[in-house]
């Protein structure tokens, strides 16, 4: 495929602004189409990115042949559902982690995937930081292997709000939103599936109506294993940290940053063209359309992931 390929994104919040901030640097790319819930809003995000067409429903841009692939920024229970639209309408699809917060939705995703021949993607971001790219090429180099991952997953979000501080109409999840970018990112490191998981959570929020603290346990194959921590009442600092402990060093990856166990500074700007995690994922997604062939965080090889996550669900109850 050598002519531009033509997007539709779905989401104009924090998120969907993330990946039309990437775009812009991308070659070949052209986002034609924006649809989100506040029309006025749409059109004004879309104004600032030159995007011609503007809707409330996502079946609109499906209708436009012109649109070759989605990309999906909109709320967790929608992401199988709509990911699915995508696939049924001849759409190429990235859909924002998670895929879904129902196993069988996934595991429909993939098989429609499949039956389709549609590259069907799902933004596991963490394995395109340059940070955790460089660990990831330590590894597979024989340089480096991980005994245990220490991850905190830390917000302060004790109201429906987004990445902006703008208030969200829908509730985010600890387990299938934020504990999956650990699942997946653990057992693409240690190249090994996770065959003990455990899980417990703190109290549920009396209106928000989620845990807002958990804490799971994982083990891979190879016996490397992982400590994650999840909360919605940190009062900062804010976000994701891995620590990884292995054989020959210590890292610890704060987004595309990266550091040693001493805190110094690991200069990871020449692991990629772009030190933006969310503009390397987009990258391999268009990458595989013109190339034809799967691309890293394909649905099919993120879907063990979610079924650990179903796993864990069910301990909680």
């Amino acid at each position: 495929m050598s002519k531009t390929i033509k997007v539709a994104l779905a989401g104009a919040g924090a998120f969907g602004i993330k990946h039309l901030d990437g775009i812009r640097n991308i070659d070949g790319v052209e986002v034609v189409s924006l649809i989100s819930r506040d029309l006025d809003k749409t059109r004004e995000v879309a104004a600032k990115y030159g995007i011609g067409h503007v809707s409330t429903e996502l079946e609109d841009a499906l209708a436009l042949p012109e649109v070759d692939a989605v990309i999906l920024c909109t709320p967790t229970q929608m992401h199988a559902d709509q990911a699915l639209a995508c696939l049924k309408a001849g759409k190429h699809v990235q859909v924002e982690i998670p895929l879904c917060d129902i196993l069988a939705e996934g595991e429909e995703v993939v098989r429609v995937a499949n039956e389709t021949g549609r590259v069907a993607m799902c933004g596991h971001t963490r394995r395109f930081n340059p940070s955790h790219q460089w660990v990831h090429k330590k590894i597979e180099a024989g340089e480096f292997n991980i005994q245990q991952m220490d991850v905190q997953t830390y917000f302060f979000r004790r109201t429906n709000m987004n990445a902006l501080g703008q208030p969200r109409s829908w509730t985010d999840h600890l387990l299938w939103h934020h504990a999956a970018h650990t699942v997946d990112l653990f057992a693409y490191q240690c190249g090994s599936p996770i065959v003990k998981a455990n899980a417990i959570q703190g109290p549920i929020h009396p209106t928000l109506g989620i845990a807002m603290d958990m804490s799971i346990q994982l083990q891979a194959a190879n016996g490397a294993i992982c400590t994650l921590s999840l909360s919605f009442n940190n009062d900062g600092p804010l976000g994701t940290f891995f620590r990884y402990i292995g054989d020959t060093g210590t890292y610890i990856a704060r987004y595309d940053d990266l550091f040693n166990g001493k805190e110094e500074k690991i200069d990871v700007s020449q692991v990629d063209v772009s030190m933006n995690g969310i503009e390397l994922q987009d990258r391999e997604f268009f990458a595989a359309i013109k190339e034809g062939r799967q691309p890293n965080s394909s649905v099919a090889s993120v879907l063990p992931c979610y079924q650990v996550l179903h796993q864990l669900e069910q301990q909680l109850g």
